[in-house]
């Protein structure tokens, strides 16, 4: 089975999930640079259920969120990479600015997100909880980030700025 799939898809997969008792997991970002951060926060959340989730920001989602320069990697690569991490059970692009559709076809479990958002700006996070799921704040690891990836190869290359 393609891990990688259509809103379409992953709607009638969520039904099958929840007739068959699987608790699902969802998170979502743009995930442009892959770091050991990424992958610790990945692996933390498939670990709340049985199916993760990953809602993959388009690149005309990561224009609208971080401005033209982004993303560096195009979709159809993170999709790959995000595809390939073991944790992951499937990847839904969305080209809103947020994830409020996908959340609500998908209707999830746990909703995951970083600690650094409060719970009350996560976006879905009452849809979830209204529905009988819950939201988990994940530590992040600290000192990296996709940002400061992109600040270090800028300063190695063209000097501090």
């Amino acid at each position: 089975m393609d891990k990688i799939v259509s809103l379409a898809k992953i709607n009638k997969l969520s039904g099958q999930y929840k007739d068959a008792k699987k608790t699902i997991v969802f998170t979502n970002g743009c995930f442009d640079i892959i770091h050991a951060g990424h992958v610790n926060y990945l692996t933390h959340a498939a670990s709340l259920g049985d199916v993760l989730i990953l809602g993959l920001n388009s690149d005309r989602s990561v224009r609208s969120i971080k401005g033209e320069k982004h993303p560096v990697i195009g979709q159809d690569h993170r999709s790959i990479i995000m595809a390939a991490l073991e944790c992951i059970d499937h990847v839904v692009l969305f080209d809103e600015p947020d994830p409020e559709i996908l959340i609500q076809t998908i209707c999830p479990d746990v909703l995951v997100k970083g600690a650094d958002w409060p719970e009350d700006q996560i976006i879905g996070a009452d849809f979830v909880k209204k529905n009988g799921g819950h939201v988990e704040r994940v530590f992040l690891e600290p000192g990296i980030s996709t940002t400061r990836i992109i600040e270090r190869i800028g300063e190695l290359y063209y000097g501090k700025c």
